[in-house]
């Protein structure tokens, strides 16, 4: 045992959501869980553990961000009262065919570092220069599941994409780094920036690789017009394609029928919900209550922070609760635990992992510590749990975690990044935007 650590709540992100009382955690030498559950049946070992942390607030696994763009910090702001066609054609396109590789170094350093200090700790993202992206995970010990950006746009040919992405995974593997810190993923942007020979070239590379395919799906309701008139909805394409066989993470899905979901739920297709980004651009509110009725997995995600505008997954958390219970008139459609869920395991299951999204035995020790200075915890935990998770969800949020470990080490410490300079990778940032404007 490399590290335990015991605090008054643990909430291991179980199904049931659990609440365990005098909780320890324990990690081995590897970076792994060995053991969570009460202090009073935790294992004993003639050894004393390395390192033996009592902390005065909550534990739970780390959140799963498991949509984004992160270097789109560099853009924060711009063309934000734009529809979701205009914002990207007139706005985000152009500025990105100015981006050079250090710029998306620089700012995915600085969204890696802002999502830790929120308690993320790890990100889905689908952005160019994906080896520039890597390097700055490795640096701030985060954990990323990552893609290079499959599209056909003027300047850019999806097949030499799709080919770098060959290249990369053969080369490296689908995980590799510190604690499997990297994920490689293939990343088509959509079925409206991809002719079909593209699409079915994905499925059968993918296929043939074991990898997780991400891509955005029914994000708006005028976005793919074409490709659900040729095939009656996206989803039921991309099935013809190939694309559903294999793992396959779908960002937004807004605009999906019932025969989509079911689709979804049959072929055990993933869901990446984001709805503060769907809220911002009018893109819609997806239909979160019938897909977890379904049994399709579903996490959450804050899409880029010049949609959103701010990669805090704790406000998803709450804006996934409150438009479900909106768009349904019905106040239980989703509970603070379920919404919590979906934040760690249910970000997991989308995925298609199961070695992160929870405190269990064998699973990576990436740990969020919730303190419990702050009013939303005035009064204290000798309260029922249900209300333990309604103040951590509905009155707490991101501005309560102290500390966060991945893979057992510790990348955020008192509020702040232990391996990269805050206040440096924010001016990295302003200096690269600027030829951005």
């Amino acid at each position: 045992m490399a590290l335990r650590l015991h605090a008054p709540v643990v909430l291991p992100a179980d199904p049931a959501c659990s609440v365990v009382r005098d909780g320890v955690v324990d990690v081995d030498d590897h970076g792994r869980i060995s053991y969570c559950g009460p202090a009073d049946s935790a294992p004993t070992d003639t050894r004393a553990p390395a390192l033996t942390r009592r902390l005065g607030g909550i534990l739970l696994p780390g959140l799963i961000n498991t949509h984004a763009h992160s270097p789109m910090v560099l853009l924060r702001g711009m063309g934000g009262d734009l529809p979701l066609l205009r914002w990207l054609r007139e706005v985000i396109w152009p500025a990105e065919a100015k981006l050079r590789p250090s710029d998306v170094r620089a700012g995915m350093t600085l969204g890696s570092v802002e999502m830790l200090r929120r308690g993320v700790t790890t990100s889905t993202e689908m952005y160019f220069h994906a080896d520039e992206m890597a390097a700055s995970v490795l640096e701030t010990g985060a954990r990323v599941v990552l893609g290079a950006p499959i599209i056909d746009l003027p300047g850019l040919r999806w097949q030499s994409m799709l080919a770098e992405t060959e290249r990369w995974i053969d080369a490296d593997g689908l995980r590799f780094g510190d604690g499997d810190r990297i994920e490689l993923s293939y990343a088509p942007h959509s079925a409206y920036t991809l002719p079909i020979e593209a699409l079915e070239a994905v499925a059968a590379s993918s296929s043939d690789r074991g990898a997780l395919v991400q891509i955005h799906v029914a994000e708006s309701a005028d976005e793919d017009a074409e490709q659900r008139a040729a095939h009656g909805s996206v989803p039921s394409m991309l099935d013809k394609l190939g694309l559903l066989r294999g793992r396959l993470l779908a960002a937004h899905a807004v605009h999906l029928s019932d025969a989509d979901i079911a689709l979804f739920a049959r072929t055990g297709t993933g869901v990446a919900h984001c709805p503060g980004s769907n809220a911002k651009l009018a893109s819609g509110i997806a239909r979160l209550a019938d897909l977890r009725a379904a049994s399709v997995a579903v996490g959450l995600g804050t899409d880029g922070p010049a949609s959103n505008d701010d990669l805090d997954l704790w406000q998803e958390v709450q804006l996934a609760a409150m438009l479900a219970r909106l768009s349904t008139s019905d106040a239980t459609a989703l509970s603070a635990a379920d919404a919590l869920l979906l934040a760690t395991r249910g970000g997991a299951e989308a995925l298609g992992r199961d070695d992160i999204g929870a405190l269990e035995e064998g699973r990576w020790a990436d740990l969020v510590h919730v303190n419990l200075d702050d009013p939303a915890f005035a009064t204290g935990l000798d309260v029922p749990d249900e209300q333990v998770l309604a103040n951590l969800v509905w009155a707490a949020g991101s501005r309560t975690v102290t500390d966060v470990w991945v893979a057992g080490q510790q990348v955020v410490a008192g509020g702040e990044p232990t391996r990269v300079d805050r206040a440096a990778a924010q001016a990295d940032v302003a200096e690269a935007s600027v030829h951005l404007r």
